[in-house]
């Protein structure tokens, strides 16, 4: 996310094994789904977060991130191609307006508040990786060029206004208007992914493709 704009730029997800504290039983039960369904990549964080910076960097000089304390980052940004100033925030410092990832943070709570799927005890949560992921990139799209900045501010324009690609908000009926066709519009790497439906979830014996004749 740029912080100047809060323009959402891109995002990926990582299939994580579960972790953190947990009782015997929980711990066999982790052992014997891993059995049956295999063991998620203990890279994927790391190869995930790499594309996405990849992504966002790329064809930049010198760049400066903001982070959390997260130990993949410093790892990844020495193999970027391009310079890094790398801004650290403890995840200890209070959560205002005043906090350097407070752009990020908004947008957690956004989706927390606008999803349903992402709330922290819900019957809600999705079933599918690749769900979850559409549901990010609606939500995506209605941060960027639909809704303003400022909660507050009558009139505040959205973050695609602010870097300057659009001239106003975009209304439903202007979003949906025409089709876009994939063959005619380059997508990064995971949302190629995305648009073809192509993440899979594990435990689950049937995964659904993008195959629609008429879809390029």
């Amino acid at each position: 996310m740029e912080k100047d704009t809060d323009f959402l730029a891109y995002f990926t997800d990582s299939e994580m094994r579960r972790s953190g504290r947990m009782t015997k039983a929980q711990k066999r039960r982790r052992k014997q789904l891993e059995k049956i369904h295999g063991r998620p990549d203990p890279e994927a964080v790391y190869k995930d977060m790499k594309h996405l910076l990849e992504v966002v960097t790329g064809g930049q000089p010198r760049v400066t991130i903001l982070s959390d304390e997260h130990e993949t980052y410093p790892r990844i940004l020495m193999e970027l191609p391009c310079e890094s100033t790398h801004l650290v925030t403890s995840s200890k410092e209070r959560r205002d307006a005043g906090n350097p990832l407070f752009p990020i943070n908004l947008v957690d709570m956004l989706i927390r508040h606008s999803s349903a799927n992402h709330k922290r005890e819900t019957i809600s949560w999705s079933k599918r990786r690749q769900a979850s992921a559409e549901r990010l990139a609606v939500f995506l799209v209605w941060r960027n060029y639909m809704k303003g900045r400022r909660e507050k501010e009558r009139g505040s324009p959205s973050p695609a206004q602010e870097r300057g690609m659009i001239e106003h908000r975009i209304s439903v009926r202007e979003l949906l208007e025409r089709r876009l066709f994939v063959s005619l519009i380059e997508l990064p790497g995971r949302w190629v992914d995305y648009y073809w439906r192509k993440i899979s979830t594990r435990v689950l014996p049937r995964q659904r493709r993008h195959e629609l004749s008429y879809a390029m």
